[in-house]
């Protein structure tokens, strides 16, 4: 083992035993042999990946970046993590493959380490969507290269198809958000606090992660959980608010397993709704039904988008809707990653296909002051198939079960 103590540029700190991944080595395997398709077709002689879903994606390994930057550098031959050296040896024990430390004795270590397997002058593939203007420019001043190729958009497409081994991780990622979801219906009470009622959702998913799932890495599952003025938007953050009767409610649960997201997000009411608020509530749940049932092999993204579009424009609702209808899954969370190209919005053409994992979510905001005002959102996860979907969210929807008394 060489001595991470010694003054060098970079050096290789294999330091202890290799941790069980996420997914066993032929996974890793299949997907990197998808990447060297790509780079053959592109004329690509080394990939230098920098955001954390395709390291995740391709590597096994999640870095947190903290201000230092990472990457997987991948060849026909070799594929190799690039790390940091404050994460020591927890970077190659959690590496399908091989990883090099860089060391914080030089600026441009980490290009060193970079250009110890790519050399210089060759065709190099890069993420154009997360290289930034900086590391662009270091990225040619290191590496030389004779051509830079933007592969994301050929990644993102790769990652959209999910495998039965990735299937089956968000298959348990949903049941396992459900846990989340009947805490937080228990948590529920006028006077509590919202953040009081999100912990009781995020600590029952992170028990239920560590006992399905003993050998994961545990970080990053959280509880959006609002009420009232606050439920507005998809993405406000907790607050220390107190429940009141009446309150219109969101609960969003997302527990994260090495890397991988789900999420279950449902309408409550404390006590009691309103005839108005159950008119909207009512409504976006037959747009939810509605999109669910559009969700099929075939169907484009945009053809979904249109067909619930129709369903809130004939009721006079189409102007309260604030985002798409749905997205991909897979190496995802709040700050990290993202498969736009499966997003159920007017833009995207893309054409559903079996493998596919997508989320139907309609919300309508109705703004403060006006009969029903809040923000109703459903949210179930759906794996498309040979003849239609199959849902793999479990918490029931809708007034029956969420009006909490």
């Amino acid at each position: 083992m060489t001595n991470l103590s010694t003054r060098q540029d970079f050096l290789r700190f294999h330091n202890g035993e290799r941790a069980p991944l996420q997914f066993a080595p032929a996974e890793y395997d299949d997907r990197l042999a998808g990447l060297r398709a790509i780079m053959d077709k592109a004329g690509i002689d080394a990939c230098v990946l920098t955001s954390m879903h395709s390291v995740s994606y391709y590597a096994g390994f999640l870095y947190c970046a903290f201000g230092r930057p990472y990457a997987l550098v991948v060849t026909p031959t070799e594929h190799v993590t690039i790390s940091a050296g404050i994460d020591a040896g927890q970077p190659w024990r959690r590496t399908h493959g091989d990883n090099i430390t860089y060391t914080d004795w030089g600026r441009d270590n980490y290009w060193k380490a970079i250009r110890s397997i790519t050399g210089e002058g060759r065709v190099i593939g890069l993420e154009g969507d997360h290289l930034t203007l900086t590391r662009t420019d270091e990225l040619e001043a290191a590496l030389k290269p004779a051509k830079k190729v933007d592969v994301a958009p050929a990644c993102m497409t790769q990652r959209m198809m999910k495998s039965e081994a990735e299937i089956a991780l968000i298959r348990e990622g949903a049941r396992i958000a459900d846990v989340g979801g009947y805490a937080i219906k228990d948590a529920i009470k006028v006077g509590t606090r919202e953040i009081d009622v999100a912990m009781a959702g995020r600590d029952a998913m992170e028990l239920e992660i560590a006992k399905s799932f003993p050998d994961a890495e545990y970080r990053d599952t959280w509880v959006w959980f609002q009420s009232g003025i606050n439920t507005d938007g998809a993405h406000n953050p907790v607050t220390s608010r107190k429940l009141e009767h009446g309150d219109i409610l969101s609960l969003n649960t997302f527990p994260m397993i090495s890397g991988y997201y789900t999420a279950l997000e449902r309408t409550l009411f404390v006590g009691e709704v309103d005839d108005a608020s159950l008119k909207i509530w009512e409504a976006n749940i037959a747009a939810h039904e509605l999109g669910i049932s559009l969700l099929k092999a075939g169907s484009t993204c945009a053809q979904v988008t249109a067909g619930v579009n129709a369903f809130f424009e004939e009721r006079d609702l189409l102007q309260y809707r604030s985002f798409g209808y749905g997205h991909s899954f897979g190496v995802l969370s709040h700050y990290y990653g993202r498969e736009a190209g499966l997003e159920l919005r007017e833009d995207f053409d893309t054409e559903l296909q079996v493998g596919h994992v997508i989320s139907m979510e309609p919300m309508l905001t109705i703004p403060h002051g006006a009969p029903g005002a809040g923000g109703y959102r459903e949210h179930d996860i759906l794996v498309i198939t040979e003849d239609g979907n199959e849902n793999i969210t479990g918490y029931p929807y809708g007034p029956a079960f969420n009006v909490i008394r």
